[in-house]
């Protein structure tokens, strides 16, 4: 009886790992049929390396350069926010923090994680960008990426946190109790023995992170506008690939045009990024990640 229940859990596990991969194929099998009708009229030459993306106006140019700058900038700044907070928080936690303070303070920060991100969109609209133009900026536009990306970098910084944190963890204590040894002090052992052991971990845990900011629509679409424009002015509107897709998708342009086929090349090409953003991340995590000292 009891050989009979295992095979049937494992028949289980295998039927979600296959319905897993099976999702999978379908999503890139359904964007791939959509996208063949709109790469059917747009040459693949232009679509990549265009610089006007101007598909809803009566002029019509489908180069998407100007929708992945704007989603290269919303990123890079949120990857520049969870980086420094993120990988701050992973260092006092893993390092400094006593156990109490960590059980306390881990915990409250994955909170972040849990909320939705059209909050987070409406918070950088009616939070970030007025104190960013009272205090800092007064030229900034109500829709910029700035306040999107930082709003975006508040979102991560749980994942890059909890990642890292873990990277540290990873170190052994032999290679911390050597450098006490020898006469280090804390900071030394923690930024010259640490870090550096623990940075394999931390490049795939950024790596991970910037595949989930890349990803994001929400907080883009409400807060960073609809111009795609081919400026890195962080304190512009502008466009990127996931704002596209929700801005078409909500009826911008009617059902079977070129224009709303055109939300499936470009889904078709975020996806391609962001999978290989997470294999990148998954194959550094197995070859250098968490566990590696163990």
């Amino acid at each position: 009886m009891g050989k009979v229940r295992e095979r049937l859990v494992e028949l289980a596990l295998l039927g979600c790992s296959i319905l897993t991969v099976a999702a999978m194929a379908i999503i890139v099998g359904t964007l791939a049929a959509e996208s063949s009708g709109f790469f059917s009229r747009v040459p693949l030459s232009e679509f990549l390396t265009g610089l006007r993306w101007t598909p809803l106006f009566s002029e019509k140019s489908f180069g998407v350069v100007p929708l992945v700058a704007g989603t290269l900038l919303t990123s890079s700044i949120a990857l520049a926010v969870a980086l420094a907070v993120g990988l701050g928080s992973a260092i006092y936690l893993g390092e400094y923090a006593s156990e109490r303070v960590r059980r306390t303070l881990k915990p409250l920060m994955e909170i972040l994680a849990g909320i939705p991100t059209v909050v987070y969109g409406y918070f950088a609209i009616s939070f970030i960008t007025p104190l960013l133009k009272s205090t800092l900026f007064p030229w900034m536009w109500v829709h910029n990426a700035l306040s999107a990306g930082i709003a975006m970098g508040i979102m991560i910084t749980p994942m890059m946190a909890s990642l890292s944190e873990d990277a540290i963890y990873g170190v052994p204590e032999t290679l911390r109790h050597a450098a006490y040894a020898l006469g280090a002090r804390k900071v030394d052992v923690v930024f010259r023995v640490v870090l550096p052991s623990a940075l394999p971990g931390i490049a795939a845990a950024l790596i991970l992170s910037l595949a989930r900011a890349v990803g994001e629509t929400m907080i883009v679409t409400i807060a960073a506008g609809f111009r795609p424009s081919l400026s890195l002015n962080p304190f512009q509107a502008v466009q990127t690939l996931t704002a596209y897709i929700a801005q078409v998708a909500t009826g911008d342009a009617p059902h079977g045009t070129l224009e709303y086929s055109s939300i499936f090349a470009v889904g078709l090409y975020l996806f391609a990024v962001v999978m290989a953003l997470n294999v990148l991340g998954a194959l550094l995590v197995r070859r250098w990640g968490m566990g590696v000292w163990r």
